[in-house]
């Protein structure tokens, strides 16, 4: 299998206790079938501890209770883990072992990132100086099994090399680059699947009130959220180049392209109107690329919701 990540991938580090917002606090966590098998084994404390914080989620998954003010019941006072500390880091949850990374399989292809919900992640993408670039590397992981259509992913493969071309071009304004992104996505719209947007008038920053709310400090930046022009930082070019290597090629599963790409002019909007920090766009990603009921959401406003349509958005953009 061919494994493509960001250039920076390697240089991501956990903080451990030292981080301001702890990955162990907020969310639940699934205990998956393999780390239950292994837990299964177990004996002494640590089993009977495990044991004791179990339980299921309305959807009836497995996972663990969390303690007061929303912690993992194994987060100490030093914001370590004591299940990491009794049996090592390579037996605790999948999702603990994985985060902040993201994977993306495509059969013989598998693209790795990292996520801006991390604090650590989203400080090391936001202070980017050059163009987001990417390495490949063969392993021997088998390819994966899919259904996907190779001509369409091929086809998004190279439309996604002309839309970071796109993003990358700093002889123009930001703002214009992401208005000829968004012309580029109607374009490749046009040749994927009928694409209509707008018809629910939800207002635009009610499009941030999340349902399910994992830090209240998120809900301080959406009440103090200010319009104003997007600005030609770089940080906004980092930001619309982590969604479009997130998110793009997703659109070989639903032939959605377009809203991959109106992802990606939000998130520079976050940014702009919410605050321009890595923290603001990593409360945001934590709020909401960690909660499946807030980003099914999220992706339904991203067609349905009429200011976040091509033209409103647009619009927002000058």
């Amino acid at each position: 299998m061919i494994l493509k990540v960001p250039s920076f991938y390697k240089d991501f580090k956990c903080i451990a206790g030292e981080c301001p917002d702890s990955c162990c606090q907020g969310w639940e966590v699934d205990a998956d079938e393999d780390s239950l098998k292994y837990y299964a084994t177990l004996t002494g404390d640590i089993r009977n501890r495990i044991d004791s914080v179990l339980d299921k989620d309305e959807f009836g998954n497995t996972i663990f209770k969390l303690a007061d003010k929303k912690r993992c019941p194994f987060l100490n006072h030093e914001n370590l883990c004591d299940m990491h500390i009794a049996i090592g880091g390579e037996h605790t949850p999948y999702t603990c072992r994985m985060f902040p990374r993201f994977i993306n399989d495509f059969g013989g292809t598998r693209e790795m990132g990292i996520s801006f919900s991390c604090p650590v992640a989203a400080d090391i993408m936001f202070n980017l100086t050059e163009p987001m670039s990417f390495t490949s590397e063969l392993n021997d992981l088998p390819p994966q099994m899919n259904e996907i259509d190779a001509q369409t992913y091929f086809f998004l493969v190279k439309a996604r090399e002309k839309a970071f071309s796109i993003l990358h071009d700093r002889t123009i304004s930001v703002s214009q680059r992401l208005l000829n992104l968004l012309d580029y996505g109607v374009e490749l719209q046009s040749d994927l699947e009928e694409y209509t947007d707008g018809g629910d008038d939800i207002a635009f920053f009610d499009i941030f009130r999340n349902p399910e709310l994992i830090n209240p400090e998120w809900t301080e930046k959406v009440n103090l959220a200010k319009e104003k022009p997007v600005s030609d930082a770089v940080f906004n070019e980092n930001i619309a180049s982590y969604f479009i290597f997130r998110y793009f090629l997703t659109a070989v599963f639903d032939y959605d392209v377009l809203s991959k790409i109106k992802m990606a002019v939000i998130g520079v909007l976050i940014v702009t109107y919410f605050g321009e920090d890595s923290w603001t766009i990593h409360l945001w990603s934590k709020e909401t690329e960690h909660s499946q009921y807030n980003m099914d959401r999220y992706k339904k406003f991203l067609k349905q919701a009429d200011c976040l349509s091509v033209n409103e958005l647009k619009k927002r953009l000058f």
